[in-house]
């Protein structure tokens, strides 16, 4: 099952980190969104990205300009018909990704391995509103996406093992490594850090300080970053939806902390609002 051709599906921070990593490893990337400012946006980052490394001395600005060749860019997901990979990295919506996965249905190739990038929601719910469920799988990427070296792969109950096989390889043509998790909610990363930033939660809530708990995080753990500061980083509101997406499967064990459903309903998300645990306006 040969890749060549991948289209992303969002332009945001894991689209536009998709898109770049794939057109980095020498695939012909299209990637698509809703708005025409979405996609400049994400073509910006990729840029930006790109710049890093060329300052860094570690890509020539000829490799630049050859990676942004790679990759083009629509507002209509029909041009997703020539995809031998469809990567869809929408909101963590799960009617929304239904909705995508069923026109997906409509228009890719019967060859077609159909991925979504979620970290949390059921690749079963998804599979099953397309009439090849077979041919979907899930490829989960860690934010940022050209940094980090592990994607999980998550296969559903009727993924074919070809797809399987096939998106672990693309995984690793990518300069990745590939983690197969079992389709549970939260899968492996989201449902441990997710755990490790809610008990860390309840630490705040004992009277520790947000500041003391990061610390013993990073240097007793070995964590680059501490749980309140990438709850920050990631959004609470984020957050929150994947723990109840998780307590739904697991029940109390994984059930959010008051704490951080006060702040989400205080609008305290983190760097995006510029209070969290943190306060950010001054920075």
């Amino acid at each position: 099952m040969a890749i060549k051709n991948v289209f992303v599906i969002g332009a945001g921070t894991m689209g536009n980190g998709i898109a770049q990593v794939s057109a980095q490893a020498g695939y012909n990337v299209t990637m698509s969104d809703v708005k025409d400012e979405f996609i400049q946006k994400g073509m910006a980052a990729i840029e930006k990205s790109l710049d890093r490394g060329v300052k860094k001395g570690t890509m020539q600005e000829s490799e630049k300009k050859a990676i942004i060749a790679h990759v083009k860019t629509t507002l209509n997901m029909k041009d997703a018909a020539a995809a031998d990979l469809v990567i869809e990295a929408a909101p963590e919506v799960l009617d929304l990704k239904i909705s995508i996965f069923k026109q997906l249905d409509e228009i890719c190739q019967p060859g077609a391995i159909m991925a979504t990038n979620t970290s949390s929601l059921p690749i079963g719910a998804i599979a099953a509103s397309t009439k090849r469920p077979e041919k979907v799988i899930g490829i989960h990427f860690m934010n940022p996406v050209p940094v980090m070296k592990g994607v999980e792969v998550i296969p559903g109950r009727r993924t074919a093992a070809d797809v399987l096989e096939a998106s672990k390889e693309y995984v690793k043509k990518i300069g990745k490594e590939p983690c197969e998790a079992r389709d549970y909610a939260g899968f492996i990363v989201s449902r441990l850090v997710d755990a490790l930033m809610n008990e860390a939660f309840y630490c705040v809530m004992d009277g520790n300080k947000p500041e003391e708990v990061d610390k013993a995080v990073k240097l007793c753990l070995n964590h680059p970053m501490g749980p309140l500061e990438l709850c920050d980083l990631a959004g609470a509101d984020i957050v929150m939806h994947g723990l109840e997406t998780m307590y739904e499967e697991f029940g109390e064990r994984l059930m959010p902390a008051p704490l951080l459903r006060n702040m989400v309903r205080s609008g305290d998300l983190g760097r995006k609002t510029g209070r969290g645990f943190y306060d950010y306006t001054q920075k």
